[in-house]
């Protein structure tokens, strides 16, 4: 069958370029009728060129294509909008708190502690935040990555029966637990025993909502593993505990790593169960098993609380938020490494 044959029984086809030239054009008249119609918020002009390029998009595909092919471009071009109008409030934040953080940040701000400084006066830093935040979050992880990913196995490779429905129950329950609850039933052991506020109870409040992400997170990446590879490594004579050793948690390490990494970005931003359980410090301590301590959400927090308007306080509170955004986008990126860098070669 020659081209131009195969060309005829496709059809006429939109070039590739259209998208671009009906969401062009649909910025342009959205700016039009803004304007005209005097509507100064661009979050409105953006609505209407979002609305013109879906009823461009069909109205352009219809005619040229035909309406089937029409209906797929408009669930395209809806999955796009989505993604761009989700796209913008992420971004909006992005930009303000740099534009605001970079103001006081620098080497002597990440380096040195509030110590004597008022919040209302300028000055200070986060140091001791950082080294806070580090160790608790350092104590939860230790905790809970190694429960929740012996747990995901018993789940996956052993679990059978009430006990194993039972601990899905509440593992799920756990999932979406407030995180002041976490902090109130640590609070509860430290009423009971009479202790007082130190970095280690922050830690156990962190692993508590830190451990069902582990979990989760671990026994849909075994879940992956092709049972084959099991099956295989049994029919060889190898126990089951050295073939999920030795094969399923080398296949699936990268996923699990991942896991674990999202989990602690998922907790390094908590401010509740901090500010009941470690209570904050102006000075710096490293012991996280004595004394209060202080965290960078809570640093954040405090420094916006107790402000009273002040300049400074604002200025630190923004500039430990753009910290705060590095930290957990310098993790999402180590996971993202390991993740590559474990991934079983699909090569031949």
């Amino acid at each position: 069958m020659s081209t131009a044959s195969v060309s005829t029984l496709r059809g006429a086809r939109l070039p590739k370029w259209s998208p671009y030239a009906i969401a062009a054009g649909s910025i342009a008249v959205a700016v039009g009728i803004g304007l005209g119609a005097g509507l100064d918020s661009e979050v409105q002009w953006g609505l209407i060129a979002a609305v013109l390029f879906l009823v461009g998009t069909y109205g352009i595909a219809a005619r040229v294509e035909g309406r089937r092919q029409a209906k797929d471009r408009i669930a395209t071009s809806l999955v796009w909008v989505s993604f761009l109008i989700a796209l913008i409030p992420l971004i909006s934040l992005i930009w303000v708190t740099v534009a605001r953080g970079v103001k006081v940040l620098d080497f002597y701000f990440l380096t040195h502690s509030m110590g004597v400084v008022a919040d209302t006066e300028a000055g200070g830093g986060i140091y001791h935040a950082i080294l806070g935040s580090l160790e608790q979050v350092g104590l939860a992880t230790i905790i809970a990555a190694p429960i929740g990913v012996l747990t995901a196995i018993y789940l996956v490779e052993y679990g059978r029966g009430s006990l194993s429905k039972a601990i899905t129950f509440f593992v799920d329950v756990m999932t979406g637990i407030p995180s002041i609850v976490a902090g109130l039933f640590i609070l509860s052991l430290m009423l009971m025993f009479e202790m007082q506020p130190f970095g280690f109870a922050g830690s156990l409040a962190l692993a508590i909502l830190m451990m069902p992400v582990v979990v989760r997170s671990t026994e849909e990446m075994l879940k992956l593993v092709p049972n084959e590879l099991r099956e295989a490594s049994l029919a060889l004579g190898v126990p089951k505990w050295r073939t999920i050793l030795k094969v399923v948690l080398p296949t699936s390490i990268g996923g699990i790593t991942t896991g674990v990494m999202l989990a602690v970005a998922r907790i390094a931003g908590e401010t509740a169960p901090v500010l009941l359980l470690v209570f904050g410090n102006p000075f710096i301590n490293n012991n996280p098993f004595e004394g209060a301590q202080a965290s960078l959400p809570l640093y954040i927090y405090q420094q916006y609380a107790n402000s009273a308007g002040s300049g400074a306080a604002y200025d630190r509170a923004w500039a430990a938020s753009l910290t705060l955004i590095a930290f957990v986008m310098i993790l999402n990126l180590v996971a993202r490494g390991i993740a590559r860098w474990k991934a079983p070669k699909t090569g031949r």
